[in-house]
């Protein structure tokens, strides 16, 4: 995918483009060395954090902001923190999440690759304020230039004295170790994570207890999202004030959204929560509208495993509350765009897929059901769907949908449910008619 951010379209046309901060600085070249990062106030926060502030009051300062985690769950970042035991004698862990594996979703990636410093530090002040002294940067195996770019910025900060023993003369000590994963889906899920980093099987553990009581080898441990904790130094030196200026009431702050499917102009962009989705697809400073002069058939507004959005929903804030009330998900942020070429059983069996794939296999409904659903949406799409087809796709995914230890259950069949609520004549005309509804030019 092309990479674009506001900062180089436009920038002083964009409303609160001042307030910007994620991709402030991803367009220079060398952001990702040491020497840029600290000309640009990189490691101010975490030198403020060790020389004046204490554990708890980073902790009240990033619930105060409103940050929200920015992975898909949008639970209260600073709250999360809270969870760990402050009487537990056993030693913490912090994890930083970077396996990005939604499919649609591509904008960590970017923080890794241009601002590594930026992670590193955020996952630093998450460390103090829950008391780890030793995190983990959990990388996706595909992502070799995330790595390579993570290891360089980890080795700089541990050269300056910003990671190890006795950090600027405070006592605090704090160790860094990269993990890279092996690719799967289900590593994206925290416990699935947290397994693998163990070396085990990459699967989902039954909650409670939660991490922050018990994760990492039976210790309090905390997952955030690579833009969770890339917010958290800018929190610190700005202040919670500011970032609650930004966003709506409830969803604070700016998000990286990754625009793609069958817009002019994809790519990642950061803005306030609670900008338009239609602006977001249409605006010249975005997506530029819909690719080929086509017409908007449908939208995925937060990764893969959200329910599709039908044209007359897209005049919409993108924020938690108002996807959720228009019948969809923020979700991670990977919004992918369909025109009316598409055929959504063709893009459903392609999301099917992907799934089933990536089922670890523990939970029964989704190891047997995500296969179930695969046979019958192909044949559908093969010419040989029956006359009850429908209906046992409903009863399947229902037999599904909550009843799974993590949430890939849910994913697989939410964006099937939604289509067969909003596109259900396409699905008939597939049975009836043994072919597509519409003329298949995907023009990816």
């Amino acid at each position: 995918m092309t990479f674009y951010s506001p900062v180089v379209t436009n920038a002083k046309e964009i409303a609160g483009h001042d307030k910007l901060h994620l991709f402030e600085f991803v367009e220079d070249e060398n952001q990702h060395k040491l020497n840029r990062y600290l000309e640009h106030g990189g490691y101010t926060a975490w030198k403020t954090v060790l020389g004046k502030m204490k554990p708890e009051e980073v902790i009240e300062e990033v619930k105060k902001s409103g940050l929200r985690g920015r992975g898909g769950a949008g639970f209260p970042t600073g709250m999360k923190w809270s969870f760990v035991p402050k009487d537990s004698p056993k030693a913490r862990y912090l994890c930083c999440n970077a396996d990005e594996s939604e499919p649609g979703t591509c904008k960590d990636r970017v923080l890794m690759e241009r601002d590594p410093h930026v992670v590193i530090e955020g996952m630093a002040i998450g460390a103090y304020a829950i008391g780890c002294h030793l995190m983990f940067c959990y990388i996706r195996g595909e992502f070799h230039h995330c790595i390579e770019r993570i290891e360089k910025a980890m080795e700089q900060a541990y050269s300056k004295g910003h990671l190890g023993k006795n950090i600027y003369g405070s006592g605090y000590d704090l160790e860094m170790i990269v993990h890279t994963g092996a690719g799967a889906y289900m590593c994206g899920e925290e416990t699935g994570l947290l397994n693998s980093i163990e070396g085990e099987k990459g699967m989902a553990r039954i909650r409670p207890p939660f991490p922050a009581i018990e994760g990492l080898w039976e210790c309090p441990t905390i997952v955030n999202n690579v833009e969770s904790l890339a917010a958290v130094p800018h929190i610190i030196n700005r202040g919670a004030d500011w970032y609650r200026s930004m966003g709506t009431k409830k969803s604070a702050g700016t998000k990286l959204f990754s625009l793609s499917g069958h817009v002019n102009r994809p790519g990642n962009y950061e803005v306030e929560l609670g900008f338009s989705l239609q602006k977001l697809i249409y605006d010249s400073n975005y997506g530029n509208g819909i690719s080929d002069g086509k017409k908007l058939k449908a939208v995925i507004p937060g990764g893969a495993s959200t329910p599709f959005l039908t044209p007359d929903k897209v005049d919409v804030p993108l924020d938690y509350e108002s996807l959720t009330e228009a019948g969809s998900m923020l979700g991670s942020g990977g919004v992918i765009v369909l025109h009316e070429d598409t055929c959504i059983v063709w893009t459903i069996l392609k999301l099917i897929k992907f799934f089933r794939h990536e089922s670890c296999g523990k939970c029964t409904p989704c190891r047997e059901g995500t296969g179930w659903l695969e046979q019958i949406i192909q044949k559908i799409e093969d010419g040989r769907g029956g006359p009850d087809d429908l209906e046992k796709l409903d009863s399947i995914c229902g037999n599904i949908l909550g009843r799974t230890i993590c949430p890939l259950g849910d994913a697989a069949v939410m964006p099937i449910q939604s289509t067969l609520k909003d596109w259900r004549d396409e699905w008939l005309y597939h049975i009836e008619h043994k072919k597509c509804l519409v003329n298949q030019n995907f023009g990816f």
